[in-house]
């Protein structure tokens, strides 16, 4: 097994991420067991305090988790670990790294949308579209997750609602930041219907830019109402 030697920088920060590499590469799997501490001093060419130092260094990031009596373990992937409300959300780079996603994702979706939609899809977006006992927040997440089923793809769906949870208080607050100003909330029922009318024709060109549209115009009222807050 080829490994480099420990030897400038703190020791324990450089076993970190010897072994984060190792994972990385493959060399260690997720739920496998890490090599002892014994091993790992051997194989690294460090004492036993830096092991236990970088092992708790990696348990505090969620890399590894120790069981009593049985040794430290891979901990395996957790992909709503990747959409963290605090971290997504704290700033104007937050928003605008989310909404790059967003736009890879879901015109995709639309796409696929107005490929497989069916009759039943329809009705149901167009009932979210037309009720009025649901608005704001509510009715833009009814809206977005009825697109990702009429796609057709359950891992979508997921991404969706991974996507919709990280943004649930940000969006909160932006509808609420809108709904004083008539002409923001009548051009995002206008973007819907246009996405909506899109899925309903088969076009998936024109759902595809319908949506970029969409999210173009919401991530800057989206960076405003930020903007305004921390002016504020």
């Amino acid at each position: 097994m080829n490994v480099e030697k420990i030897s400038t920088k703190k020791v324990s920060d450089s076993v970190g991420e010897q072994i984060e590499k190792m994972i990385e590469s493959g060399t260690f799997q997720a739920g496998e067991k890490l090599p002892s501490v014994r091993e790992l001093c051997d194989l690294f060419g460090v004492g036993r305090s830096a092991v236990r130092d970088a092992i708790t260094m990696l348990k505090g990031k969620g890399t590894v988790h120790v069981k009593q009596g049985e040794g430290t373990f891979i901990c395996e992937f957790d992909p709503t670990k990747l959409f963290n409300s605090h971290l997504l959300l704290s700033g104007s780079k937050d928003i605008k790294e989310l909404f790059q996603v967003r736009k890879i994702l879901e015109t995709g979706i639309a796409e696929m949308a107005a490929l497989n939609r069916t009759e039943r899809d329809l009705e149901f977006m167009e009932g979210v579209l037309s009720n009025p006992s649901i608005n704001g927040w509510e009715s833009d997440y009814h809206f977005h997750m009825a697109i990702a089923k009429a796609a057709g793809n359950k891992i979508l769906i997921q991404f969706v609602q991974f996507i919709s949870t990280t943004m649930k208080k940000a969006m909160i607050d932006f509808h609420r930041y809108i709904e004083k100003n008539a002409t923001m909330v009548k051009t995002i029922v206008e973007h819907h219907d246009r996405i909506y009318q899109s899925i309903k024709i088969g076009e998936p060109n024109k759902a595809h830019q319908s949506m970029i549209e969409h999210l173009n115009y919401v991530e800057e009222l989206l960076q405003s109402s930020v903007l305004q807050k921390v002016s504020g």
